[in-house]
């Protein structure tokens, strides 16, 4: 009988190794929480094999008080009905055996059969804790009809019974190790009422039959395995996980919201530093920036560095002819013309055509109209601020190289003057410009 009981503990203590290893190497199939049941599978075969005896773990009286251990076997087939719930029908077997402790009474009862129907509750998928429990605890409990031929041997005299069917009523509790999301090794421990006082062949005193099963088995889960099983499902870990994620989704979107508002708050920092770059205090027209004569009086006529011009001898009528060489130049400067993204910063590309056009209205003292414009993407206030930035930034620099800024006027228009649609990418590089009219 030691030899019993060792083998179904080596038996119990491989099937939980197993699981340990095999769950951890084997993916889960998660569906969302409180999905229909459609979407899992819910039928499953279970075997066990295990020790039948009259003893009890709670006390129960017993009219043998020698405990004899016998081989029981059984097979059930279940229907998972919610994730912590489920019914079983049950088929147990085997013989059930007690005796005095002097070994003067005896009984041997064949059990062929028995045929039950359980709920099975598993505690493990109605609680927060583990999303997908490699050990699940459960609680057992049923009615059913066995068949039974108690045989006793009382004072040396032995008399057989025939074979008599009554209910019995099971319950008992279990724990079951997940090996891999189909498979799950089942030990139970099984308390079993017979709704009759001679299952062990004595009836004096009319108190029912009480005998036990301590069983080790394997449960498998049926269907198509593309879909999990329901027994294993717990859609309160579910619903919890599945809400963290959606947090953590949430925090992210905010995480690239103040960082888009930080970068808005830098470009804005950015602006009105060009605007203080262009200032001119004294009015003169020359930015403070390049004005090298900043207290000039007012209405004073300066030069390119913001220092007064000298007196004119005498008003010089000049007729100002613009020649297609001249147009060259100044298509030239806006073809090439660049500015840094979002900004009135001229890139050094440029230099070399507006260097070209600060010469020519040097030299034949031609005026210049300066027209910003931009695409319509962002706020009006932003783009009209832009367009008048950049034209006032061509301005500075051809002032910078000696232009007279009393015959150069810098204007921004925004998006208020497209010359493409703003639908395409390319309408929309054709609208940023700066536009030069030279007279």
């Amino acid at each position: 009988m030691k030899n019993k009981l060792t083998k179904v503990g080596l038996l119990a203590g491989i099937g939980i190794l197993s699981a340990t290893q095999l769950t951890a190497q084997t993916p889960v199939n998660e569906v969302k929480p409180f999905a229909p049941e459609s979407e899992y599978r819910t039928w499953s075969i279970g075997a066990h094999v295990g020790l039948l005896n009259q003893s009890n773990l709670i006390g129960l009286r017993r009219r043998f008080d020698k405990t004899e251990q016998s081989l029981g076997y059984g097979l059930y087939v279940k229907r998972q009905i919610l994730p912590g719930f489920g019914i079983q029908a049950e088929y147990i077997g085997g013989k059930v055996t007690g005796a005095y402790e002097d070994n003067s009474n005896r009984f041997d009862t064949k059990m062929p059969w028995s045929i039950a129907i359980s709920g099975n509750v598993t505690l493990a998928n109605i609680n927060w804790r583990h999303h997908q429990g490699i050990i699940k605890p459960y609680l057992n409990f049923g009615l059913g009809a066995l068949g039974f031929e108690p045989t006793t041997e009382i004072n040396g005299t032995t008399t057989t019974y025939e074979q008599t069917t009554k209910l019995f009523v099971p319950g008992g509790v279990g724990l079951k190790f997940a090996v891999t999301p189909d498979v799950a090794i089942d030990l139970g421990y099984r308390l079993n009422l017979v709704q009759s006082a001679n299952f062990d062949g004595v009836s004096h005193g009319g108190a029912k039959d009480i005998f036990s099963y301590t069983h080790l088995g394997v449960e498998f889960a049926l269907g198509n395995k593309s879909k999990p099983f329901l027994g294993n499902s717990n859609p309160v870990s579910a619903m919890q996980k599945d809400y963290q994620a959606q947090y953590d989704e949430i925090l992210a979107q905010k995480a690239a919201l103040e960082a888009q508002r930080a970068e808005n708050e830098k470009l804005q920092a950015q602006v009105e530093r060009l605007y203080a770059d262009l200032a001119d205090d004294d009015g003169d027209g020359v930015a403070n920036r390049y004005d090298k004569c900043p207290d000039t009086p007012e209405k004073t006529k300066v030069d390119g560095s913001g220092c007064p011009l000298p007196e004119p001898k005498a008003p010089v009528v000049q007729q100002v002819v613009v020649t297609d060489e001249d147009r060259r130049v100044v298509d030239e400067a806006i073809q090439n013309l660049e500015f840094d993204l979002g900004k009135a910063t001229i890139r050094q590309p440029s230099h070399a055509s507006l260097n070209k056009v600060a010469a020519l209205l040097i030299e034949k003292n031609f005026s210049l109209k300066l027209a910003g414009h931009t695409d319509n993407t962002g706020s009006m206030q932003t783009n009209l601020r832009l367009s008048k930035a950049r034209a006032e930034a061509v301005k500075a620099y051809l002032v910078s190289k000696g232009a007279n800024p009393s015959r150069i006027e810098a204007t921004g228009y925004g998006p208020n003057q497209p010359i493409a649609t703003n639908n395409t990418a390319e309408g929309r590089q054709q609208n940023r410009r700066v536009e030069f009219t030279l007279y």
